[in-house]
């Protein structure tokens, strides 16, 4: 027997080494087969883009290439991972050559086309994960062939066709999601014989029928999506033998019926249920209470009714509760009685009880609701009496609505210390008294609805301080008083402002000029008098200017018709006494003009809005005439002679030289001479310097007939540039008023003592001087006082600086030199762009910078380390150019590195050391000041909502960062998630 063991292995061993060269050869051909699929991937993938997926070259084995993982036995491809990259390419046929693979992963990498057939030649295949793409067409069929599949994963994306039938045939699957695409029909009975699902979401398509009964019997199922969708009929009852289940979400279909009085028995292990927006009825279920594992309850707007037990606070993981919508409470004065009970969830967030009958005072006890409490409604039931002081406790509150019932009585100063709230909407109640200076705590509202109430007094000054307004709605009150200019001036971010139907008086202010984003402005019905503000002329943005009911007087200002976005002009019922500009013939977009009740006299146009008899209001002016005929106007006279003599003393009379003014003050521009900047200088001495640039010097200084300080650049005319730097830079600065943008007093272009040319512009002080220096380690820096929050606030100013620049002039600008030492902070740190030295200005966005900028693209434009890549190859400026250097700017807000740090180098650079640490590794790469809540914490909330602050503000610098142009985001975005990040984690 040994014998035969012995010649036996001898034997085995004779063929493995006769056949050693044949199998290196079959690894290397298989090998080379894998690393040819890939290339060819990779040209798919990346739309031939020759940077993208950098780590793909032949310096490296395949098996180094990001996000390629190989097996160790035979160095085939098993896996390929890539996700939440740019690659904008589509999936290539040659993914189907990777026969060896087990999982191919693709997430949010903008893929388009579709799902390639040769996807079935992957027998191996165990995951498929191509969500968050723009792949269309239908599933591909041949799937089938990939026998192993567990998990296939299609969600957002713009897949069309039918939920396929041959599902059944996948018997090892265990997770299929299908959810937001375009699918039709019905959801096919042979998806219930999968047996070993676990995971099935079909939400948010088009799909229609009744839901299988055949769904009840996937006795595994955890996880069941099938919301919003058009599906029909009764929840199957074979759909409650799911007891495994932990999500179960039908809502925002057209189900009708009841539920199982025993929820609890039927899912045990219920953590989500979502069944709003249908048409279930019943009472609430008292079983929902012994649900101790649930997180979120959703049966908004259906048909239930009667009252809420006390038993809610039970629910010790609920996050989530949303009843909104239905006939829950009878007007009673036990109605919100269950709150008490709601105390107990410490976890809750979001608390949705509008459109129901609940009656009775708000109790007390909503003061001790959960610390995490984030949203609060309860608009449209019958609450009354007074707000509870209570309110204040509840201090991360970001949303509280409670409009459309009977309260009464004054806002609460406890109010006041609701520091985070974004939406505050008190409309339509019987609130009274005045509406008080606390709600200039309230830093970070950006929508307050106080309208159709009863408040009286002043607007109060301190709403200055609401900063981050964007809607403002106080109609229907007794206010009183001028309309404060100090408040709206600070308020440049309003979209919709409505003061109407009120007693405010005096004129309409000139600072509402400043409001560039203004869309709907409703002042009609108060006191207001005198003549429209020439300022208002800059609100490019409004769509609706209703004046009505006012004092106004004066002639209708014909800069109205370069108001291009009215859709709506209402003037009527005031004292105008003019001709109607023809101007207004040029607003394609208006479709309602009331200019009735006033005294205007002279000819009626007849182009643009005047053509329709039925969007025009003429009533009550006595001496029009001409306009369509179906005005039934008098023709109106015209004298020619008058008319010729008129324009023949026109032009045989000289019109008067107009006077000179002040030579320190001149058309509200600042003038001064060198001399003067000599003296408020002390001669430009040292001990005045402040800083220094490639174009000059920075001076602090004091003029004696200027109440505040000023800064001094004197440009070095000996450098190459200069001059054109000062020509850009007054050009630029003289023509743009922005909030966020340095304020330029005046440029003084004049000879020195010794009759040299001289060259300076002046600016404000700035006392908190540059970010650069609030983000490095110099004397003077106190950048341990600047919070994460405060560098969001800059971000957002500069962010808010660029979008005017790009889009809200004439001529896009574009500032070319994007740096913190360009970012200067007042008192109150906001943030203001400055050195405009490189400017240009270019049409249409992108293109080439006009002729009297700096023009050649030899030179690069900017300082490097934020300089984009394509300058620096000779490219064009353009719009993406600043992008790049403000990405990289928040980086440096988030690292506290400069981009020239010595750790950076060609294989290195800031945004690549940014781009690898997210999200797992953001603590290792920001700022150690931003660290500090980490260490005072200890309860881990702080540090999970600090860190997705982290993570998502560097998101943001990367997609600012990113090498491809067209890969960056636009800044308007910017200004989204930076805003999103403000209300949605409050850091």
């Amino acid at each position: 027997m040994r014998s035969f063991m012995t010649f036996l292995l001898y034997f085995g061993f004779q063929i493995l080494v006769y056949c050693m060269p044949f199998a290196t050869v079959a690894v290397a051909l298989s090998s080379k087969t894998d690393k040819l699929a890939l290339l060819a991937l990779k040209e798919k993938l990346t739309n031939g883009a020759p940077d993208s997926l950098p780590s793909w070259n032949e310096s490296l084995h395949f098996c180094e290439w990001q996000g390629v993982t190989c097996g160790r036995r035979h160095m085939r491809v098993v896996a390929l991972h890539l996700e939440n990259q740019t690659l904008g390419g589509t999936l290539g046929p040659s993914v189907g050559n990777l026969t060896f693979l087990r999982m191919l992963q693709l997430r949010n990498v903008n893929l388009y086309g579709e799902i390639p057939s040769q996807v079935g030649r992957l027998k191996r295949l165990q995951v498929l994960n191509l969500n968050i793409n723009n792949l269309h067409g239908e599933v591909p069929m041949e799937l089938t062939n990939c026998t192993n599949i567990k998990v296939i994963l299609l969600r957002s994306n713009r897949l069309s066709g039918r939920v396929p039938t041959w599902l059944d045939s996948m018997m090892q699957l265990t997770q299929l999601n299908l959810a937001t695409n375009n699918l039709v029909g019905t959801i096919p009975s042979s998806v219930g014989n999968v047996s070993s699902l676990q995971k099935l979401s079909f939400g948010d398509n088009r799909l229609k029928g009744s839901i299988p009964y055949s769904l009840g019997m996937l006795s595994s199922l955890n996880l069941l999506i099938l919301e919003s969708n058009n599906l029909s009929g009764e929840i199957p009852h074979s759909l409650y033998n799911l007891s495994n289940i932990q999500v179960f979400d039908l809502g925002s279909n057209n189900l009708f019926g009841s539920l199982p009085k025993k929820l609890n028995v039927v899912f045990p292990n219920l953590m989500a249920f979502l069944v709003g927006d249908n048409q279930i009825s019943g009472n609430f279920l008292s079983s929902l209470s012994n649900l101790t594992k649930l997180q979120m309850l959703d049966i908004s707007y259906n048909a239930f009714f009667g009252s809420i037990p006390n038993t809610l606070g039970q629910l010790n993981k609920l996050e989530w509760f949303n009843i909104g919508g239905n006939n829950f409470g009878r007007g009673g004065a036990h109605d919100l009685d269950f709150l008490s009970s709601l105390t107990n969830c410490t976890l809750l967030s979001m608390i949705y009880l509008h459109e129901n009958r609940f009656g009775g005072v708000l109790p007390n006890v909503i003061g001790n609701l959960s610390t995490h409490l984030h949203l609060l409604h309860m608009e449209d039931n019958k609450i009354y009496g007074v707000i509870p002081e209570s309110i204040g406790q509840l201090v991360n509150l970001t949303e509280f609505v409670i409009m459309w019932n009977f309260l009464e009585g004054v806002i609460p100063n406890s109010m006041g210390k609701l520091k985070n709230l974004g939406r505050l909407v008190l409309q339509d109640n019987n609130l009274s008294g005045n509406i008080p200076t606390i709600i200039g705590n309230l830093t970070k509202l950006f929508q307050l609805y106080l309208h159709t109430n009863n408040f009286e007094g002043s607007i109060p000054l301190t709403l200055k301080y609401c900063t981050q307004l964007q809607t403002l709605a106080v109609s229907t009150n007794k206010l009183s008083g001028d309309i404060p200019d100090q408040v709206f001036g600070n308020l440049e971010n309003l979209i919709i402002l409505d003061l109407s139907n009120n007693s405010l008086t005096g004129p309409l202010p000139s600072v509402f000029g400043n409001l560039k984003h203004l869309s709907i402005f409703y002042l009609y019905a108060n006191k207001l008098s005198g003549e429209i503000p020439k300022e208002l002329g800059s609100c490019l943005t409004l769509t609706k200017l209703v004046l009505g009911r006012n004092f106004f007087n004066g002639s209708i200002p014909s800069f109205l018709g370069s108001l291009r976005s009215l859709e709506i002009l209402d003037i009527s019922n005031n004292n105008f006494s003019s001709t109607i500009p023809f101007e207004l013939e040029n607003l394609t977009l208006l479709n309602t003009l009331d200019l009735s009740f006033n005294d205007l006299y002279g000819e009626v146009p007849i182009g643009g809005v005047f053509s329709n008899i039925s969007a025009i209001s003429l009533t009550g002016n006595k001496n029009l005439c001409g306009g369509i005929t179906q005005l039934k106007l008098p023709i109106c006279f015209k004298v020619p002679s008058k008319k010729h003599k008129r324009s023949l003393k026109k032009k045989l009379i000289p019109k008067p030289k107009r006077l000179q003014t002040s030579p320190s003050l001149q058309n509200g521009i600042l003038r001064v001479t060198y001399g003067e900047l000599h003296e408020a200088t002390n001669g430009f001495s040292a001990s005045n310097l402040v800083g220094a640039g490639s174009f000059g010097s920075v001076y602090k200084g004091s003029l004696l007939h200027f109440e505040r300080p000023i800064v001094v650049k004197v440009l070095n005319l000996q450098t190459r540039g200069a001059a054109k730097s000062f020509m850009a830079e007054c050009k630029a600065l003289g023509k743009m008023k922005h909030r966020n943008l340095l304020k330029i007093l005046t440029c003084c272009s004049s000879v020195d003592y010794n009759g040299n040319d001289f060259k300076a512009i002046v600016f404000e002080f700035m006392p908190n001087g540059t970010l650069e220096n609030l983000l490095q380690d110099i004397e003077g820096s106190e950048n341990h006082n600047l919070s994460f929050t405060k560098r969001v606030d800059i971000a957002l100013d500069v962010a808010h600086a660029l979008d005017y620049l790009h889009n809200d002039t004439e001529q896009a600008v574009v500032h070319c030199d994007i740096k913190p030492s360009n970012v200067l902070l007042d008192d109150d740190f906001i943030a203001h762009l400055g050195d405009f030295g490189l400017a240009r200005l270019i049409h249409g966005g992108i293109g080439h910078s006009t002729n009297d900028q700096i023009s050649s693209s030899t030179i690069i434009k900017g300082t490097i380390g934020y300089v984009p890549p394509e300058y620096g190859a000779g490219g064009q400026v353009s719009l993406q150019g600043d992008i790049y250097g403000y990405g990289i700017l928040l980086l440096e807000m988030l690292t506290g590195k400069r981009p020239t740090n010595n750790m950076f180098n060609e294989n290195l650079s800031l945004h690549k050391f940014c781009k690898m640490k997210i999200p797992e590794g953001i603590l290792e790469i920001v700022d150690s000041h931003l660290l500090l809540p980490f260490v005072e914490d200890q309860t881990g909330i702080v540090e999970n909502k600090i860190k997705k602050c982290l993570v998502m503000f560097a998101g943001i610098g990367v997609a600012c960062s990113e090498e491809f142009p067209a890969h960056r985001m636009l800044i308007k975005d910017v200004i989204g998630k930076l805003n999103e990040i403000k209300s949605k984690f409050p850091c």
